[in-house]
């Protein structure tokens, strides 16, 4: 995607969303550091997020550096969002700045292999909701059917990108606020039922997770775009809704 279409695009679809009237000081977090895969769609996640923030008077800064996780400098943000990582990105003493972030109230937002991350550690596991199993092959359609309380919510919309399959179905554990609909692509194994987008109070915090946003043509979504302004709504306490 050429640079200028995406602020093009997130301008038009921001012009119709209210702002936010919250303290334009506060400050989000947006980790990308991988240690296994590495997605193209990483900048586009980023430019997006942060465009996203900013409407929602919140800046944003990016980070591969995991010195960056220790007590002082986390106090200084909002939410911390882990964009596309991958791997063991996270020493134990970075590990312990990250919970004690969570466990002072602060907000977690994952997207994608967030849920490919730090398999070692059973604290991020509950934070995340559910590993990442497998996918199928390729960029598949399907669609999103939001959800409350466990009911259909609104319109499904189109998606087209990488569908995971977890290694536990999170529902009972956390509020699921998305499905997506196996019988559409082939290599679906979580059946009936597969959370697509969830979220939850935990340790103190709160925490929103998508395992959509493989495909950078997916950041041209307006249903996409309104998936994430939710979550990072709900991550940073401006919203009791999180779907």
């Amino acid at each position: 995607m050429r640079p200028n279409v995406l602020p093009l695009l997130l301008a038009m679809f921001l012009s119709t969303v209210p702002a936010a009237t919250a303290a334009a000081n506060e400050r989000v977090l947006v980790f990308t550091s991988t240690a296994k895969f590495r997605h193209d769609s990483i900048p586009t996640a980023v430019s997006t997020l942060r465009l996203l923030a900013e409407r929602e008077r919140m800046a944003v800064d990016q980070s591969e550096n995991a010195a960056d996780f220790n007590d002082a400098n986390l106090a200084r943000y909002r939410v911390v969002v882990f964009a596309n990582t991958t791997g063991d990105v996270l020493d134990a003493t970075q590990q312990q700045a990250m919970e004690t972030f969570i466990r002072a109230g602060g907000g977690f937002m994952g997207v994608h292999s967030a849920a490919d991350t730090e398999y070692d550690w059973p604290w991020y596991g509950q934070l995340v909701g559910a590993y990442f199993k497998n996918h199928p092959e390729g960029l598949q359609f399907s669609r999103v059917q939001p959800e409350r309380e466990g009911k259909p919510q609104g319109t499904s919309w189109p998606v087209r990108d990488e569908l995971y399959n977890f290694r536990s179905n999170p529902r009972g554990a956390v509020q699921v606020t998305a499905t997506v609909d196996e019988r559409m692509y082939q290599g679906g194994t979580m059946g009936a039922d597969h959370p697509i987008a969830w979220c939850h109070r935990f340790d103190g915090g709160r925490s929103w997770y998508t395992g959509l946003g493989h495909d950078t043509g997916l950041y041209r979504n307006r249903d996409f775009l309104a998936h994430l302004r939710q979550g990072l709504l709900y991550a940073a306490g401006r919203s009791p809704a999180c779907g």
